[in-house]
């Protein structure tokens, strides 16, 4: 049996050190995706420090998109405890996880769960979110076919499948992001080994951000994305 499906047997998995639910209705969290719920959160931390070049953040608001299990939306306000989280996925069976996994950690007064078709959920929101944190699929569909039995067996193709480059998630989440962010607002995403060059690409393409940045993992690989939305 795989480790996925041992995960899945046993119901439960830790991410950012707190233990969450799982079912296979939803992608069980990786531990390569802490490095984005960390970096999200000492973005939020420096936002909460008096600052400079700019007001002191006192409740920052985020939007996790793509929540899959709610694990981002769930580490980020454990770990932020001054945070309010707003998490949207598409699918009736991940936002029911996500739900579950709020209502279990106790944090329904300040994670709200939406579902829709990315932003369509969290009208609203416009300019007034400090951060977007996105773990979207990044494998493109003919790899996934060719390479992605193993996956597919255990969890939704919804949580893999990028379109024809792994990257048509980002696109479309980085320009409706824009709408969303305050001026100087962070947006990140994971991506795959080898996809910082594209997704420069999509970020530069949106023409809504600036400060683009990648964080790598322990073993030297970009593996996170930080834009800054441009002042209008």
């Amino acid at each position: 049996m795989s480790r996925i499906a041992n995960i899945l047997r046993e119901g439960r998995h830790t991410f950012m050190g707190v233990e969450l639910l799982v079912a296979p209705g939803a992608l069980v969290p990786r531990e390569e995706t802490e490095l984005l719920g960390y970096a999200a959160v000492d973005a939020l931390a420096a936002l909460t420090l008096p600052r400079v070049n700019g007001p002191r953040v006192s409740e920052p608001r985020v939007i996790d998109m793509c929540t899959g299990s709610g694990n981002l939306a769930c580490g980020i306000a454990t770990k932020v405890p001054s945070a309010q989280v707003w998490c949207s996925d598409l699918t009736t069976e991940t936002v029911a996880v996500a739900v579950a996994n709020v209502e279990k950690l106790g944090l329904s007064a300040r994670v709200i769960v939406k579902q829709g078709d990315l932003f369509e959920a969290l009208a609203g929101l416009e300019n007034t979110i400090d951060l977007v944190v996105c773990n979207p699929p990044y494998i493109s569909t003919g790899k996934l076919e060719k390479d992605g039995r193993e996956l597919l067996s255990h969890e939704p193709r919804e949580a893999f499948d990028g379109g024809p480059y792994g990257l048509s998630i980002q696109q479309r989440v980085a320009i409706d992001a824009a709408r969303f962010l305050k001026p100087d607002g962070l947006l990140m995403f994971e991506f795959g080994l080898g996809q910082e060059r594209q997704l420069n690409a999509v970020l530069t393409r949106a023409k809504a951000y600036t400060d683009v940045r990648f964080v790598n993992n322990v073993d030297g690989a970009p593996r996170v994305a930080i834009a800054k939305r441009k002042h209008e």
